[in-house]
C-alpha cells in the first residue's frame, strides 16, 4: 500500500475490545488479552499506523474507573483502546436480543429460532449509534474506519447521519442468508440501506457476496456491478460501494511452530498411549446450536452400527467449549449432547478398555488444543452453517505429518477454500457422514498426505495476514482490476463450491 495512504489510522470497531476485563478479589479490574487470530493480526497494523480499538469491554459495570483500567490496557499494547459501556438493559436488548436472538439464527438459516421483538431493534439503532459516536471521538476526517460483524451493521448508517463522510469498511465473519431466508426479518430494508453506507463491505465467501447482491436488488431500486472479479463495484441508489470475499484465516506460521514442540509432541503422543491401537477422531466446537453436535454423534453411532469392524479401533474426542450457559436453550443442547455421549458409551463401552466416546465440556489451554490437533487421525467438523470455521484450518496448520484427514461439513465457509482436500458432507445426512468416516478410517496413507498437504499450501498462502492486507487494499485501491478472483486457495478453481 505505497503512498501516504499507506499510513493514514486505522480504527477498528468490535463488539467486544480485544482485552477482557473483570472485578478481582480486591475490587480492582483484571486484564486478559483475548484470543484469537483476528486480534493477533490487527495488533502489529494498529501499532505501526497508529489508531484505535473501539468496542464493549464486556460488562454492564460502568464504574469510573473501568476508563482507566481500558486506558491502561491500551498502554500495554501500544495503541488507544476505546470503551462503549453498555447498562444491563442494551446489554440484554442488543447483544443477547437482537444480535443473537435474531441476526444469529436467521444468518445460520434457522429462522424458527428468532425471536423478532420489535423492542430489539429500537435498541440495536441506540447501541450502534453508541457506537458511531464513539467514533466521532476519536476519529479524524482522513482514518479508514474498520467495523467488524453482524453486532454492528447499523454503525455506517448512524455515522453517516452524523456527517461522517470517510471511508468506512465492514465485514461479516458469519454467513450472509439467501434472500428467502433475509426476507423474514421485519427491519430488512433498513439493514440493507445501513450496509449500502459503507464504503467496502466483505464477506468470507463468494456465496455470501452473492447473497448479498440479491437482496439488494431485490429491494433497492437501483443496483449495477462492475467487475468480476474478488472485489466488485456496486451503484446503489446513486452510491458506490465495494463489495468483495475475503476468507478469514489463521496465522498459520504461529500454529504450526507451536505444534512442532516437544511439550506439544509429548502431550499427543500421551493421548496415544492412553488410547493406544486405533485412530482418534476431534470434534472440537463451541457450545452452539449452529455446531450440529448431537447430529455429529448420531452419526458416531451409526458409523459404529454400519461398520462393526471399527468398534474399538476408533474413538471420538468431542471438546465442548461452555458458551451462554445462562440461556435456557444453550443448557438444553449441553444436556441432548451429554445424553447422547452416555448411549453411546453404554451401547458399545467394552469391560478393560474401549470406551467410544471421550466428552471434555470446558476450555481448553492453547498447549492442549494443539496437541489434541496433532494427536487427532481425523477431524470432525460438521457445522450446520458456519461463516468460515477457523478449527478447520488450525487442525490443517497442527497436521506435520500431514497423515490426517479432515471431514468437513458442505455447509462451512471453510469447504470452499478446503474442498479439494477434504472429504466434504451433509451433516444433516447421519448416514452418509457414518460412511465418510469409514472412507476416512480406510483411507491410504498416501492419499491422506496428498489430500492435508493441498489444504495446507492453501491455509499458508492465504494466512490470517493475506486476509488483513487484502482487505485492506481493496478499500483503498483506485483500480479493482487488481484483484482478480483467485484461482488456486482464497475459492479454489471455481466460483464457489456448491453442495449437488
Amino acid at each position: 500500500m505505497p503512498g501516504e495512504r499507506a499510513k493514514q489510522r486505522l480504527i477498528v470497531v468490535s463488539n467486544r475490545l480485544p482485552y477482557v476485563f473483570k472485578r478481582g478479589e480486591n475490587g480492582r479490574w483484571l486484564t486478559e488479552r483475548g484470543a484469537g487470530g483476528l486480534v493477533s493480526a490487527l495488533l502489529p497494523v494498529l501499532r505501526d499506523r497508529g489508531g484505535s480499538w473501539i468496542g464493549w469491554p464486556g460488562t454492564a459495570d460502568g464504574s469510573s474507573d473501568l476508563e482507566a483500567a481500558v486506558t491502561a490496557a491500551g498502554g500495554e499494547v501500544g495503541f488507544a483502546l476505546k470503551a462503549v459501556t453498555l447498562d444491563a438493559r442494551e446489554v440484554h436488548e442488543f447483544y443477547h436480543g437482537f444480535a443473537n436472538e435474531i441476526i444469529w439464527p436467521l444468518f445460520h438459516d434457522l429462522q424458527s429460532l428468532c425471536n423478532f421483538e420489535p423492542a430489539y431493534w429500537r435498541t440495536y439503532k441506540e447501541v450502534t449509534r453508541k457506537f458511531a459516536e464513539a467514533v466521532l471521538a476519536v476519529s479524524g476526517g482522513d482514518d479508514f474506519i474498520w467495523v467488524h460483524d453482524y453486532h454492528l451493521m447499523n454503525v455506517a448508517a448512524e455515522l453517516r447521519a452524523l456527517g461522517y463522510r470517510s471511508r468506512i469498511g465492514f465485514f461479516l465473519h458469519i454467513p450472509f442468508p439467501s434472500p428467502d431466508i433475509f426476507f423474514n426479518l421485519p427491519w430488512r430494508s433498513a439493514l440493507l440501506h445501513a450496509l449500502s453506507q459503507y464504503d467496502l463491505v466483505g464477506f468470507q465467501t463468494l456465496r455470501d457476496r452473492r447473497n448479498f447482491i440479491q437482496c439488494l436488488r431485490s429491494v433497492m431500486e437501483e443496483v449495477a456491478i462492475q467487475g468480476k472479479g474478488q472485489v466488485v463495484s456496486l451503484t446503489v441508489n446513486g452510491r458506490t460501494v465495494r463489495v468483495g470475499n475475503f476468507p478469514i484465516s489463521i496465522d498459520y506460521d504461529a500454529f504450526v511452530r507451536q505444534a512442532g514442540t516437544d511439550e506439544v509432541a509429548q502431550r499427543a503422543q500421551e493421548l496415544h498411549r492412553l488410547l493406544p491401537r486405533r485412530n482418534l477422531i476431534l470434534g472440537v466446537d463451541r457450545l452452539d446450536y449452529t455446531k450440529g453436535i448431537p447430529l455429529r454423534l448420531l452419526a458416531f453411532k451409526a458409523a459404529l452400527e454400519r461398520y462393526p469392524e471399527l468398534r474399538e479401533r476408533i474413538s471420538l474426542i468431542q471438546v465442548v467449549v461452555p458458551s451462554r450457559v445462562d440461556i435456557p436453550q444453550y443448557h438444553d443442547l449441553k444436556m441432548k449432547i451429554e445424553q447422547l455421549v452416555g448411549e453411546i458409551n453404554g451401547g458399545f463401552v467394552r469391560p478393560g478398555g474401549w470406551v467410544p466416546v471421550w466428552y471434555e465440556y470446558g476450555s481448553l489451554r492453547r498447549k492442549d488444543l494443539l496437541a489434541y490437533y496433532r494427536a487427532a487421525d481425523i477431524a470432525l467438523i460438521t457445522p450446520l452453517k458456519d461463516g468460515m470455521n477457523l478449527v478447520a484450518k488450525e487442525y490443517c496448520a497442527c497436521s506435520i505429518e500431514e497423515e490426517c484427514v479432515l471431514i468437513l461439513s458442505e455447509f462451512a465457509g471453510a469447504a470452499a477454500q478446503l474442498q479439494n482436500g477434504a472429504l466434504l458432507v451433509n451433516p444433516y445426512d447421519i448416514e452418509g457422514v457414518a460412511d465418510m468416516l469409514h472412507r476416512a478410517f480406510t483411507m491410504s496413507d498416501e492419499e491422506r498426505r496428498a489430500r492435508m498437504r493441498r489444504m495446507r499450501r492453501s491455509i499458508r498462502e492465504t494466512d490470517i495476514f493475506w486476509w488483513v492486507d487484502s482487505f485492506l487494499r481493496a478499500a483503498i485501491a483506485k483500480d479493482l482490476s487488481a484483484f482478480p478472483q483467485p484461482a488456486d486457495h482464497a475459492t479454489e478453481a471455481v466460483p464457489d463450491y456448491v453442495p449437488i
